[in-house]
């Protein structure tokens, strides 16, 4: 089943070679996910996106409803973090991630600390940094926010919803490939999904 951006509702099989993570905060505190967006990328570099809502638990502001969209009547009914969360736990702890930027490691921190949950142990990609090597130009040029990429690129996303923003940040990671002539090789495919015992250090 998919929702109004073809989302999927639920998340596919994998293993993947790395999954492209967003979230969206209803209000003042970073904790407060409204939203779960994941990209999953294959080893041919195909992609499936998937998106949840979440009851925040907390007031909505304006201004970030006014961003995203979401309101308290949106996720009425929705699962709240916990739920959410440890639904998608062990995928996202045997995969490396990719988010634009550190907002949404920090969100995720932050939300784990305020239910008392295990943080995950992935290794984080940030495609801003991986922007800036494949399109140094664009330092003083529109900087390498996902708005700015998407003009540059012509990425075709809902900016703000983050089912699409994961889904961009993935674009971002595939195109810079190219760019650059080399994968990168913390995103392959986590041995832990064949080694599950294997400790954190042999990644």
């Amino acid at each position: 089943m998919l929702n109004k951006f073809g989302h999927l509702r639920t998340p596919p099989a994998g293993p993947f070679r790395f999954i492209a993570l967003d979230v969206e905060a209803a209000g003042k505190t970073i904790g407060g996910i409204c939203q779960i967006g994941l990209c999953f990328v294959s080893d041919t570099g195909s992609l499936q996106t998937y998106s949840v809502l979440v009851d925040p638990e907390e007031p909505f502001e304006a201004f970030n409803t006014n961003l995203h969209g979401i309101s308290a009547d949106t996720v009425a009914g929705a699962g709240t973090f916990p739920t959410v969360y440890m639904a998608l736990f062990e995928l996202l702890n045997t995969h490396s991630l990719v988010q634009h930027s550190t907002f949404d490691e920090k969100a995720l921190t932050a939300a784990c600390a305020r239910y008392d949950l295990p943080m995950v142990t992935s290794h984080w990609t940030n495609s801003v940094t991986i922007a800036r090597r494949a399109w140094p130009a664009l330092k003083g040029a529109g900087g390498h926010g996902l708005a700015n990429l998407k003009k540059h690129l012509g990425l075709e996303f809902h900016h703000h919803d983050a089912g699409e923003d994961a889904r961009a940040s993935a674009s971002v990671i595939l195109r810079a490939e190219e760019i650059l002539g080399r994968p990168l090789s913390h995103l392959a495919i986590d041995r832990q999904l064949k080694l599950p015992f294997a400790k954190r250090s042999e990644r």
